[in-house]
């Protein structure tokens, strides 16, 4: 019994002392330095960024390119919504008046051309429908933005080289009908 309880105690003891073992150095593995490190793409970071700014996700993967394209795509939805809404808002004013019978209140213009209330009700959905649908566009626009933002950064460091090639060349091909061959081409893929 007392040659476990030193052998445990001498084991115990030695889970306590720090261990010092010598090694030779590894001079292969050079530690770079922040400046120089090569800073990891975050496509969640992309996102985010885009979310907050539509265009800024664009901007993090060094697309500037596009942000031209996505603030031309938000500033012709911005007029199709204004537009449409203006529009929807003569409109419904308009009904009203002709409801109430008054031809010639402020929105008479619009009156002269429909005779009817029913004339100026197909009017005023024909532009709240199309107000309806420059929203949807505009949130399918703010969509396709942070979908670009976040495929542009997946594929940032994806390496394009040389090898991947496609060639387009004439090609003379035997025909299955008969000794005459046929023209054509011929797509070469070369990974």
């Amino acid at each position: 019994m007392k040659a476990f309880l030193l052998v445990v105690l001498f084991f115990i003891s030695f889970l306590n002392c720090p261990v010092v073992l010598f090694a030779q150095t590894d001079t292969t593995f050079v530690e770079l330095p922040d400046s120089i490190r090569e800073k990891e793409h975050s496509p969640t970071k992309a996102t985010l960024m885009s979310v907050c700014l539509p265009g800024l996700g664009q901007a993090y993967n060094k697309k500037y390119w596009k942000m031209p394209i996505i603030y031309a795509g938000f500033g012709v939805m911005a007029y199709f919504i204004y537009f449409n809404a203006d529009e929807y808002l003569n409109y419904k004013c308009a009904y009203i008046e002709l409801s109430n019978g008054n031809r010639n209140g402020n929105y008479g213009y619009l009156m002269k051309p429909y005779t009817t209330t029913a004339d100026l009700l197909s009017a005023r959905e024909y532009y709240r429908r199309n107000l309806e649908i420059s929203i949807l566009l505009t949130a399918l626009w703010y969509a396709l933005n942070i979908l670009d933002a976040v495929v542009d950064a997946h594929l940032y460091t994806f390496n394009i080289s040389h090898v991947l090639t496609m060639k387009v060349e004439p090609s003379i091909m035997p025909s299955g009908y008969g000794y005459r061959p046929a023209g054509g081409l011929k797509l070469c893929l070369h990974f």
